[in-house]
């Protein structure tokens, strides 16, 4: 593992507290990362490859205003922990959000698993708009409330059900088992994800973070800032220049290749022909 610097992380997350490897210096941390580094597919949609070396992911992550996926947010998580003495190992997950029950996907989706005094924890800082900020008792069935919504975790035919509270309403994120992963097994889902023409990182601009008190989304054009008292605005882009600022002003993202940007906005996100 790449030694990693913790004092430039917490400077990143705003971090000031305790470096022991206890229960509330993990919720702490679980809660300050999706806040300040926003999950984004900038690199896919500009077509530059995703470097999963833990220094590269340091450097983008922690050095950069640079957000990443799942498998750059939960690897840099990952590293933190382990560096601070926690013992963590990698899961993989199906997405099933906006999928049928029933839905059969590869193991797209990175998550955690943090052993810690005799009981299991589920942390995944990198789901998108409904990324995790807290760290759940791997306790199924268990209705769980973190600072944003609620979450718990069923257990069906075998495997593990992630799901969060909208509204009324249990929707599955994805289903998962315990079977340990590798960066060997990231690394393929990885380069699928950031390379197929048919991956969705490819075809669409998605940015997500969260908020003391909501979370801000986009997709493609669309930029949305959920309020934590379930007030919603909406509005939609129509110009590169002012959807890179937009990045820039409210995730915390600065855009590496703004012509390229530009270039891939015109063709992808408003969908104009060449």
């Amino acid at each position: 593992m790449t030694d990693i610097d913790l004092s430039a992380y917490f400077r990143r997350v705003g971090y000031d507290g305790p470096r022991e490897a206890t229960l509330e210096v993990l919720q702490a941390l679980h809660l300050l990362h999706p806040q300040a580094i926003a999950f984004e597919n900038l690199d896919p949609l500009l077509y530059h490859s995703v470097d999963l070396d833990p220094a590269a992911v340091q450097r983008k992550l922690t050095a950069s205003r640079r957000g990443g996926y799942c498998f750059e947010q939960n690897s840099l998580f990952m590293q933190v922990l382990k560096t601070m003495g926690f013992s963590v190992s990698g899961l993989a997950a199906r997405v099933l959000w906006g999928l049928p029950e029933d839905a059969v996907t590869a193991r797209g989706h990175m998550l955690l698993r943090v052993e810690l005094d005799g009981r299991t924890w589920l942390a995944d800082v990198g789901f998108g708009g409904l990324t995790q900020t807290a760290s759940l008792l791997f306790l199924p069935g268990l209705e769980q409330d973190t600072p944003h919504e609620t979450f718990r975790i069923i257990e069906t035919d075998g495997h593990f059900r992630s799901q969060a509270k909208t509204g009324d309403d249990w929707r599955t994120l994805y289903r998962f088992d315990l079977q340990e992963q590798f960066a060997v097994d990231y690394s393929v889902s990885n380069y699928f994800l950031s390379t197929n023409p048919a991956s969705h990182f490819r075809t669409n601009l998605i940015a997500a973070r969260a908020l003391p008190d909501g979370r801000l989304a986009l997709f493609n054009n669309r930029f949305s800032h959920y309020h934590a008292n379930g007030a919603v605005e909406r509005r939609e882009l129509t110009d590169a220049d002012d959807l890179a600022d937009l990045l820039d002003s409210r995730f915390g993202i600065t855009v590496p290749d703004r012509a390229g940007f530009e270039h891939v906005a015109h063709e992808i996100v408003f969908k104009e022909k060449p």
